[in-house]
């Protein structure tokens, strides 16, 4: 149980737990622990770094990145001087990690050494940057992270937060080509903090051992870090997913709580030493961000013996929306498909291209609302008003259904997202880099069925008259443009596009192929 008279924001968390669980180990990266005590004083001394560049309150700050300990002392230490975090998904290509850090008006950076050579070459392109801080060291130009922080008082400024002030900014796929910053706030982290204990998901104790893997760009990887320390668990952080580490960790750190991408479960259940290695310490294996396979899931529940619950949420719903509880991952009762029930303070409804409610057992838009939905897309009021509604209802895209439990399924998608291995990737992004190849005349992309990443990312090719390419060749172009996570895996060279009277493309006629045969139109 978390401490909500003493929790009022984000930056209350680490100054609660310095308080009254100061010696426990906060986190663990690489052999480096981490007590409650030092990840405060540490956060400490990151605000008055932050303030001390000049950064006022709502200036954004950007992080690229692997996993780290360093980011945890990073993240708490904005919420402290009310900057505003802004993760930088470091699978783009570096025009894309350009457009993010101009879009938000990115002041400083903070970049793993792995990043370095791409920040290095677009650095010059982004000029709201002051400064770059190395999170590992060893950079020529950039101070690095221990030493920059070594150079600041560990004394909280104890500035005045409200419920509406940005705290993380987070990147989402654009229909137009373009991502879109999600604004969230402590209102919305004060609400999933809530509805995941009310759920009952979230009962976590004192000293548990919680398991950190996914992706720091990522809202859910973000959030089971901060829903770690808000309950006082040990959390090991890893900077990389890697399964058979993952399963030596929860042998010798004997984790309690994980939270995986289906992708990431199918990895452990591959893996050879899953025979032999002791699991028993698991009580709670959480999974989303995409469907996962029946065989994959009954195999994994077989293996761990464990709780499973499943979150369904979108990075504008700070990644909370449902959840499907443990004892609806019995088979007998049939849900195993369903995405669950809306969490306590959330509101699901279904409704149809008009806006009105479906009965119940009928298909339509998925719509949320409740306190975890954003703000707003960063300095998009048009995109904003078109995702939400005058009455704060929220359309996700997802099409599904209620069943007679008022549980959801998710049956397709109204937009034409894919998502692959837990990235989200819009079609019109792909499309726009295949455009730019000199052979393409036309193009349209789709998700196909993918056993190992749920979807992967296909596209169809008319090329210009009296000019050859080989899928080879247009593959190899995109990667230029965009992030390997997006580039398509397969290219289908055609006449022509299928398009309505007033020139759509019919993407649902060239994903019909690849369906045909499946209970539902997502993987």
């Amino acid at each position: 149980m978390f401490a909500r008279e003493h929790i009022k924001s984000v930056a209350d968390i680490t100054r609660y737990h310095a308080k009254t669980n100061g010696s426990a180990v906060a986190q663990v990266f690489e052999g480096r622990s981490t007590t409650y005590a030092e990840l405060n004083a540490r956060a400490d001394q990151v605000a008055q770094g932050l303030i001390a560049e000049g950064l006022k309150p709502d200036a954004r700050i950007g992080f690229i990145g692997k996993g780290s300990d360093r980011y945890f002392e990073m993240l708490y230490g904005a919420f402290k001087s009310k900057s505003v975090v802004v993760g930088v998904n470091w699978r783009l290509a570096p025009p894309e990690v350009a457009y993010v850090l101009n879009d938000a008006k990115t002041e400083m950076l903070f970049v793993g050494a792995e990043f370095y050579a791409i920040v290095e070459s677009v650095l010059a392109e982004c000029p709201s940057v002051k400064r770059v801080i190395a999170l590992d060291g060893g950079h020529a130009s950039w101070t690095s992270f221990d030493d920059w922080r070594a150079g600041f008082e560990a004394k909280d400024p104890m500035l005045k937060a409200e419920l509406d002030d940005d705290v993380i900014q987070l990147y989402t796929s654009g229909t137009t080509g373009h991502p879109k910053g999600v604004q969230l706030t402590n209102r919305n982290y004060i609400g999933i903090l809530e509805g995941s204990e009310d759920s009952g998901w979230a009962d976590w104790g004192l000293g548990e051992v919680n398991l950190v893997c996914m992706p720091l760009f990522h809202v859910a990887g973000v959030n089971i870090g901060v829903i770690g320390n808000v309950h006082g668990t040990k959390n090991i952080i890893l900077k990389d997913v890697d399964p058979a580490l993952i399963l030596s960790l929860i042998e010798k750190e004997k984790i309690n709580i994980a939270f995986m991408v289906p992708a990431v479960i199918l990895f452990l259940m591959q893996q050879p030493a899953i025979k032999t290695t002791n699991v028993k310490s698991i009580r709670q294996i959480l999974y989303g961000a995409s469907p996962i396979a029946e065989d994959v899931l009954r195999q994994a529940q077989d293996t761990f013996g464990c709780d499973f619950i499943q979150l369904y949420g979108l990075t504008e719903t700070t990644g909370s929306a449902t959840h499907l509880p443990p004892h609806a991952h019995d088979p007998k009762l049939g849900k195993l498909r369903s995405c669950g029930i809306a969490n306590p303070g959330m509101e699901i409804r279904i409704v149809d291209e008009n806006g009105k409610v479906v009965a119940q057992g009928d298909v339509g838009e998925i719509q949320i609302k409740g306190p975890t939905l954003m703000k707003a897309y960063w300095n998009k009021a048009e995109a904003t008003k078109e995702s939400i509604n005058a009455d704060g209802w929220f359309a996700s895209g997802d099409a599904g259904y209620f069943d007679a439990d008022g549980y959801v399924y998710i049956h397709d998608r109204v937009k034409d997202m894919i998502v692959s291995g837990g990235e989200n990737v819009y079609p019109a992004e792909v499309e726009n880099a295949l455009f730019g190849h000199p052979a393409v005349a036309d193009a349209a992309v789709i998700g196909v069925p993918d056993e190992r990443w749920g979807e992967a990312v296909r596209a169809c090719v008319v090329l210009k008259p009296g000019v050859s390419a080989t899928a080879e060749e247009i593959i190899a172009f995109a990667k230029t443009r965009i992030a390997g996570f997006k580039v398509p895996k397969a290219v289908d060279f055609v006449e022509a596009l299928p398009r309505n009277p007033s020139g759509k493309i019919l993407r649902r006629e060239l994903r019909a192929p690849f369906w045909a045969g499946r209970e539902r139109m997502v993987n």
